[in-house]
């Protein structure tokens, strides 16, 4: 077949498949159009999810009879003053939304200049152009969108029910207004409004955490770190949950380049990176990070959609991020969320989600399981309770084989954490603070310190070992005796060394002097299984990351081990003065704190 131009509707339509590939792309496109020309109110309207009716109208410059007739032509734009590609300041450039639209739908647009005496009108029906005529609209621009594919009636089958597309815009719109707020936002089907957002007014921080409540939730709000770094003309912003308010996915991380939100690999594993210390892999922090770099360091051209961009420096911006997330966990101190005695007191009044606890009803984000369970008793075992209850590598007290009472004495307001009053069940120590009281974890906040302490000796002079008096023999598969022996290098540097005893079983000689008395047989085998799970892509720190994690679990003080009122205190001041202590290396909870007022409420006094 010779070679032929192709007629120009058929050269929208596929650049509208590129371009609109559903109801919410065509409002992300309109909607950045109004942001450019300077609106500071926009308002959405869908009708069967965006499919018989797409309204978005803003207060922004508006255009002229010409500029209107322009505006439906490929590839003209009036957001490349100078044609440079490179410095691109806007977040839509390529000319091509409004026609593409146009190709597949019945396109109408009104609009009036700020100080013009009239409006103007243009329609495109299936690609075909009509006249510009005289109109009645204010100051700023309606573009009306009808009948979204009908002229590419295959399109339709690929459609979701109109619910689901509806759901699609508010997303779409909820990252836009994350990056403006101080724009106005609505949406919503013509009769009632689900999404409203009322312009912000005043210093940027501020007005971007109220817009982020409303969007992600007044306890993100509430448990939110504020970002706020730069490093070589680069400048990130925004804010970071604490740890312990997490999800099972990654759907409240939120992540804009120069005001348009987009979704990146590059950005997604820093925040894995900055976070890997505090959560398990399958848990997921909530954040709204702002990253401004300049437009000649960004490449926005890479997805017609504008939802990928690639960056001249990728490893300036990892870093940056990753230092500007670790920095503001570290001074978070001990610190954990409010959504954990917000928990616990909804598991006081038999609550569940919506006030309703059905019957065997748990918190997923925190019922956590047991991990050890309480030590036998008996006089058989008297040698191996002895010791279980040797003393707690690292803490400055003295063991006790059963708890002596706590003294009766008043909280010292200066202390976070409160006095220990009790320990119950082995378990938890109960201590009181000057408005409340502290229900602390014993095992998870001290598997954080261990963590924390043999993370602050690799980095000073490396982890202080000593020598099994009988070296322990250990038999494992062969793969996981090649996968140890093939990282021994890396586990004596944190104070574990082992060598190879045989095809199935390795010997251990030396272990960290943290762990104190430890199960080196267990904490071998869960290394082992770890190793099996590595990314090999992992830098050498996170590999090491990864084994203090595993170390740190098997030295901790376990579920079950009684302590007296000294070592209890001991451990509450060291939790105070440990970054992180507020929750363990998997994420969960190390306390829960209750004000005196909710617990008087829970009683009825209030």
């Amino acid at each position: 077949m010779a070679i032929r131009r192709l007629p120009d509707i058929l050269v929208n339509q596929i650049a509208a498949g590129e371009v609109v590939e559903r109801p919410a792309s065509a409002v992300k496109e309109l909607v950045e159009n109004a942001l450019d020309a300077g609106a500071t109110h926009i308002d959405v309207i869908l009708r069967d999810g965006g499919q018989s009716l797409i309204s978005v109208s803003d207060d922004g410059f508006g255009m002229t009879s010409d500029e209107l007739e322009l505006a439906v032509e490929r590839h003209a734009t009036s957001k490349l003053p100078d044609d440079d590609l490179v410095r691109i300041a806007s977040l839509g450039f390529r000319g091509e939304a409004l026609p593409s639209i146009g190709a597949v739908s019945r396109l109408s647009l009104t609009s009036r200049k700020a100080g013009a005496d009239s409006a103007w009108k243009i329609a495109i029906e299936g690609g075909r152009k009509l006249p510009v005529e005289p109109a009645a609209h204010p100051p700023g621009t309606r573009v009306e969108v009808r009948d979204l594919f009908y002229a590419t009636p295959a399109r339709l089958k690929f459609l979701k029910t109109p619910r689901a597309e509806y759901g699609q815009a508010v997303d779409v719109l909820n990252r836009l207004a994350m990056a403006h707020p101080h724009v106005g936002f609505t949406l919503g089907d013509g009769t009632r409004s689900s999404v409203k957002l009322a312009a912000g007014q005043g210093e940027l921080f501020d007005i971007r955490l109220r817009r982020l409540a409303a969007i992600m939730g007044d306890s993100f709000a509430e448990n939110a770190l504020r970002i706020d770094a730069t490093r070589e003309g680069l400048h990130l912003t925004g804010y970071a949950g604490l740890p312990t308010l997490n999800r099972g996915n990654a759907q409240m991380q939120y992540l804009f380049v120069n005001g348009r939100p987009v979704k990146d690999r590059l950005l997604q594993g820093a925040v894995r990176g900055a976070y890997q210390d505090f959560l398990s892999h399958d848990r997921h922090p909530l954040l709204a990070l702002f990253l401004e770099v300049p437009p000649e360091a960004v490449d926005v051209n890479v997805h017609p959609a504008k939802a990928e961009v690639r960056f001249r420096e990728a490893g300036l911006v990892r870093g940056l991020i990753v230092s500007a997330l670790k920095h503001a966990l570290a001074e978070a101190g001990h610190r954990a969320s409010t959504t954990v005695s917000a928990a616990a007191l909804g598991a006081f009044r038999n609550e569940g989600p919506g006030g309703f606890r059905p019957q065997g009803w748990r918190s997923p984000a925190y019922a956590y399981p047991m991990p050890y369970a309480p030590a036998a008793q008996g006089g058989a075992l008297a040698e191996a309770l002895h010791d279980y209850h040797a003393p707690l590598p690292g803490l400055d007290a003295q063991p006790a084989a059963r708890p002596v009472p706590v003294p009766d004495s008043s909280p010292a307001v200066n202390l976070p954490l409160g006095v220990p009053t009790a320990q119950l069940h082995g378990t938890y120590i109960v201590a009181q603070t000057a408005d409340g009281i502290v229900i602390v974890d014993q095992h998870a906040a001290h598997e954080r310190l261990v963590y924390e302490r043999m993370k602050e000796a690799l980095a000073r002079d490396g982890v202080k070992r000593q020598t099994l008096l009988l070296p322990e023999v250990v038999e494992l598969e062969e793969a996981a005796v090649e996968r140890l022996t093939a990282r021994a290098e890396d586990l004596a540097r944190l104070g574990l060394v082992i060598e190879a005893f045989g095809p199935g079983a390795v010997v251990v000689r030396e272990v960290p002097v943290l762990l104190g008395q430890t199960d080196a047989a267990g904490l071998v085998r869960d290394l082992a299984d770890d190793l099996a799970e590595w990314d090999q892509a992992l830098t050498l720190e996170d590999r090491l990351a990864h084994v203090c994690g595993t170390m740190a679990c098997h030295g901790s003080v376990r579920a079950g081990r009684r302590l007296n009122a000294e070592e209890m205190s001991a451990l509450l001041r060291q939790m105070e003065a440990t970054p992180h202590s507020g929750q363990c290396n998997h994420g969960r909870p190390t306390y829960v704190e209750l004000k005196l007022a909710d617990i008087e409420r829970l009683f009825g006094r209030r």
